[in-house]
């Protein structure tokens, strides 16, 4: 049987458990959510990515809040001492991700049907992949995740960049579980590793190419030089979760694609 009522802190556990039919668990959700848009319409809003409204989750009676990382560890607190237990992941690249598919699915007695939807979303990326190895040329790729101050693209976003058919400046960085750890301290450093491609992220709010462009000495870099500027919505590709694993390695590939067919 596994949990009836479960309160889902971040979109992924959503998304997941309305792909797999078992929707009718969910009696709470993030206010970020917006995959599958009857979610959004249909089940309460009860927390944010670093805020709960912990009464109000408490009195869905859940039996089970699904959330994500060190981000949501207050929250996780305060209902682990309000008597709720608790399932924070931690997975932070493509095979976490599927992997997670998988675990979420047994938990509630679907591992079945998990087992086939990531081996579904395993055929998609797998696509893509030989998609991006029929280009002519494999672009140098800057993600960005935030602007003030910028911080470089997580883990599962650099190896989805590999996967569409570009290579990410700061493998290095993408290592770095924590987004501090991914702040560029001197943003020059951009400059000299010279992507060809500028996507950016900015986690809820808007990407400005403009503002990119206008940073000083940006206008030497490729990409800014060719207008190869675009934004990929932070709910396709910062939520580590099916989304990213469709909708966001496409959006990246698409954008891919269209720069291996310029004449250079």
């Amino acid at each position: 049987m596994g949990p009836q009522r479960i309160v889902c802190l971040t979109e992924e556990p959503t998304e997941t458990l309305y792909a797999l039919g078992e929707q009718d668990r969910i009696v709470g959700i993030s206010g970020f959510t917006v995959r599958p848009p009857q979610a959004r319409r249909d089940k309460p809003k009860v927390s944010a990515f670093l805020s709960a409204k912990i009464e109000r989750i408490l009195e869905l009676k859940p039996d089970l809040a699904i959330g994500f990382s060190d981000i949501q560890a207050d929250i996780a607190q305060a209902l682990i001492r309000a008597g709720v237990e608790v399932w924070i992941a931690n997975h932070r690249s493509v095979a976490g991700i599927l992997d997670y598919v998988r675990r979420l699915g047994a938990l509630v007695g679907a591992g079945a049907r998990a087992q086939r939807y990531a081996d579904e979303l395993q055929r998609g990326l797998d696509e893509v992949a030989a998609s991006a190895a029929t280009l002519p040329a494999r672009p140098r790729v800057y993600f960005e995740e935030w602007d003030e101050p910028p911080i470089s693209g997580i883990a599962w976003v650099s190896e989805l960049v590999g996967i569409a058919g570009g290579d990410d400046i700061f493998p290095e960085r993408a290592a770095q579980p924590l987004a501090k750890g991914r702040i560029l301290e001197d943003p020059s450093e951009v400059i000299r590793r010279a992507p060809e491609i500028i996507l950016g992220s900015w986690c809820g709010k808007r990407f400005r190419p403009e503002q990119v462009a206008a940073r000083p000495g940006w206008d030497a870099i490729p990409a800014v030089r060719d207008a190869q500027l675009f934004e990929i919505k932070s709910p396709l590709i910062l939520q580590p979760g099916p989304a990213a694993l469709t909708d966001g390695v496409r959006a990246i590939h698409a954008r891919i694609r269209a720069w291996a067919a310029c004449p250079r």
